[in-house]
């Protein structure tokens, strides 16, 4: 009997799969005909919303990160909305607050006046540039997606997901998230400057007396029964070990293990949670049934690099996240 349900599970995740390959890939196509030359970006974004999570951006200005946030929230069908973080923004800014009414016949009562966290898809840029009791205020509500405002608990709208954004170049006047907050993101996204010719093609469709907008394809309901069935995908035991021997590495030691000595602190279990999530993500996105040890090497930077820091003595010798994270990847094989 256990044996007929999980046939007739296994049966019903193929089937489900294929109906959301063809949706989801129409969502990434549209969303490349406003954003050029950016497709690994792309695919992270949506690789990030499909696992249920939330996503820093990192990049210098003018690489479309604004762009590339609107355009999401219009094509999956979401409602989207922006933040500018700045030193004087406060927690109420950004949760909502209380205000104070008066009806016709003199009878005074408290209502509550929702804030823009409470929307679908919340762009929250630079914010790195806001006070640390603001950005605890916002990552709060990405962790337990609810506020509590004088007491009252008001629920965050389903889905929730917040894709932040950090110049990585200016840093006065800006206050660096604490570790255990950049924890909160399931990835980090590095953007660069397009090649050449995305560039021109930048240049050509961007700046004539039309630019394309994008559609929608997706709505609310259907992302989030794609979020259950990112769940359900299968993970094989390669990747599985793949995901251990990994996170597991990139934590200190101080025996024979080179890159190990260089670790000041490492990820935690939710590293290795996020990437069981976004690898079955990637793995749906590219119309595959299961994930593979390759989806675990293309997303091992994003998902790894947030979360561990290097030694001084390390940092003093030159050495760089990314690249022990490399030498890591490359022992997978």
């Amino acid at each position: 009997m256990t044996t007929d349900i999980k046939e007739i599970d296994d049966t019903d995740v193929v089937r489900e799969a294929d109906a959301a390959v063809e949706r989801i890939v129409a969502a990434r196509r549209a969303i490349e005909t406003v954003i050029f030359g950016q497709r690994e970006v792309v695919e992270k974004a949506l690789v990030t919303v499909l696992a249920g999570g939330h996503g820093l951006l990192v990049g210098v200005p003018g690489l479309a990160k604004t762009k590339l946030v609107e355009t999401m929230g219009t094509v999956l069908g979401l409602d989207e909305r922006r933040i500018q973080f700045t030193p004087d923004l406060m927690p109420s800014d950004i949760l909502g607050s209380e205000v104070l009414d008066q009806s016709p016949d003199g009878t005074r009562s408290f209502r509550f006046v929702r804030g823009p966290v409470f929307a679908q898809l919340l762009m929250a840029d630079e914010i790195n540039r806001a006070s640390p009791r603001t950005q605890s205020a916002l990552l709060q509500a990405m962790q337990e997606y609810h506020v509590t405002v004088a007491g009252a608990r008001h629920d965050l709208p389903s889905p929730f997901h917040v894709l932040a954004t950090q110049n990585p170049l200016e840093q006065e006047g800006t206050y660096p998230l604490p570790e255990a907050q950049l924890d909160r993101f399931l990835t980090q996204i590095d953007i660069h400057h397009p090649d050449r010719d995305a560039e021109r093609r930048i240049l050509i469709e961007t700046t004539g007396a039309a630019e394309t907008a994008p559609e929608a394809v997706l709505n609310s309901t259907e992302l989030m029964r794609f979020q259950q069935l990112v769940r359900r995908l299968p993970a094989g035991e390669s990747v599985v070990e793949a995901i251990l021997d990994l996170v597991r590495s990139a934590r200190p030691g101080d025996g024979e293990d080179q890159e190990a000595r260089l670790i000041s602190w490492g990820p935690g279990p939710r590293a290795s949670q996020a990437l069981m999530l976004t690898v079955r993500a990637r793995a749906l996105l590219d119309g595959r049934l299961a994930p593979s040890v390759d989806d675990v090497v293309a997303l091992a930077e994003s998902v790894l690099q947030h979360r561990m820091a290097l030694t001084f003595a390390a940092r003093a010798d030159g050495h760089t996240v990314r690249e022990v994270i490399a030498r890591l990847v490359a022992r997978l094989g």
